[in-house]
């Protein structure tokens, strides 16, 4: 890069902060008028700043920050391999597909094979089992913490058991003694989906480091964004290159975008009933997919992670003010609890709807959503309930009952760190003032 070229780049910088500015400043917040958001981006001139200097490359596929964020992510979790995908979706696709590889030998997922889960859980923490041909096996979950019922685990247990598939719910990590012994006693894969729960840790040590593949989400409501995207995170090399395999296409090459030859001989390779020395780039030995994320969304991931810790407290501020403010209405709501042992980063604040209370959660919701106070209900609510899911061949321990309970009287409201405290006030009176009016 020549030396103008550089002053250019540096004036563009500069004008995107001044811009940033202009543009995005902050705006007065009105109770009653100004939305109070369930979620959203949060971002500042650095965010943007590094996005424009990624576009100025025109590298539009994986690069230098796709690397950097890869590496300082998996430094983050202090594990060794971060692979970055297209969204968190993927990252669950990838995480299950990837454990299908007949690499894997008496470990590979097969057809027919069954994945403990949850019937509450978001729809692509399940569909990965389904598209690959795998049962899943739904458990209910505990109320107030929304995780998996983990005294349902042996009876959940069968000779085609292979694997569990869970998330941390709403950032609230579930019973990972428990799950972990089942998991090493049976010899099964853990696959933990940390989609909503970046920084959270349980008996000290972070969610998404005890199973064998953790999965992330950066979609704009999450802890950190690149609008798209997530991650999938292992310890294991030999899983770290089944991931990149079959999200790059399925090919057997590891190079990375713009690389030839890593293996130092890509013309000198044998497999399968290829002509020995095809090319190593056009081999295959996955049924793959293309679920790489660009370098400009990359570029916005490197810039949110340095505010990642910050994010995470202020999630933990909203969520105990919330529950501080609330706590004079549990005859009429039961409010979340951490799971023992475990230091949540809350991704929202779940309220249950008692059965003796005066209201629905219906008609709460939609006094909220009236009074532009943004909810949401908990994901799909028992997804067996779901029009998706009424051909899929599945087992189901128990009743599912709580998981109902869920459908029918639970939902969220935020505490990403763009709500003030006058959108906190406001939420809460407007919550007291409902339920004082029953």
């Amino acid at each position: 890069m020549s030396e103008r070229s550089d002053q250019l780049r540096a004036k563009i910088l500069e004008l995107t902060a001044e811009f940033v500015a202009e543009e995005f400043s902050a705006k007065e917040f009105v109770p009653g008028e100004s939305p109070v958001a369930v979620a959203g981006r949060v971002f500042d001139a650095a965010d943007v700043q590094s996005l424009i200097d990624s576009s100025l490359d025109f590298w539009l596929t994986a690069g230098r920050f796709s690397r950097q964020f890869e590496r300082e992510f998996a430094n983050f979790f202090n594990l060794r391999h971060s692979i970055l995908v297209n969204s968190g979706s993927s990252a669950n696709l990838l995480a299950l597909t990837c454990l299908t590889s007949p690499t894997l030998k008496d470990r590979q997922l097969k057809p027919g094979d069954e994945v403990v889960t949850v019937a509450t859980g978001f729809p692509t923490t399940v569909n990965p089992i389904i598209q690959n041909n795998l049962v899943p096996v739904f458990l209910d979950v505990d109320i107030p913490t929304y995780n998996i019922d983990v005294s349902q685990l042996d009876a959940a247990l069968s000779s085609k058991t292979r694997a569990v598939m869970v998330a941390h719910t709403l950032g609230n990590p579930y019973n990972l003694d428990a799950v972990t012994t089942f998991c090493k006693e049976n010899n099964l894969w853990l696959i933990e989906d940390c989609c909503d729960a970046v920084g959270a840790s349980y008996n000290g040590k972070m969610v998404g480091t005890f199973g064998d593949i953790a999965t992330v989400s950066f979609y704009p409501a999450h802890h950190i964004t690149m609008g798209e995207g997530g991650a999938v995170l292992t310890d294991q090399p030999r899983l770290k290159t089944l991931i990149e395999s079959f999200r790059d296409w399925g090919r057997d090459c590891w190079c990375e975008p713009g690389k030839d030859n890593t293996c130092g001989k890509r013309f000198d390779w044998q497999l399968g009933d290829l002509p020995h020395g095809y090319d190593h780039k056009y081999t295959y030995s996955h049924i793959g997919y293309n679920l790489k994320v660009s370098d400009m969304q990359a570029a916005v991931g490197v810039s949110q992670l340095k505010k990642v810790n910050s994010f995470i407290e202020k999630r933990r501020a909203n969520f105990s003010y919330l529950k501080d403010h609330l706590s004079n209405l549990q005859e009429f709501f039961v409010l979340p609890e951490a799971t023992p042992n475990s230091e949540p980063s809350w991704f929202g604040f779940p309220i249950f709807v008692r059965e003796n209370a005066p209201f629905t959660r219906d008609e709460l919701v939609r006094h909220l959503n009236d009074h532009k106070v943004g909810t949401r209900l908990l994901f799909g609510g028992n997804l067996l309930r779901q029009p998706a899911y009424r051909n899929i061949t599945y087992r189901v321990v128990g009743d599912l009952r709580r998981s109902d309970d869920v459908m029918n009287r639970v939902f969220w409201i935020g505490v990403y760190p763009g709500l003030s405290q006058p959108m906190l006030d406001y939420v809460t009176d407007t919550i007291q003032k409902f339920c004082e009016a029953c």
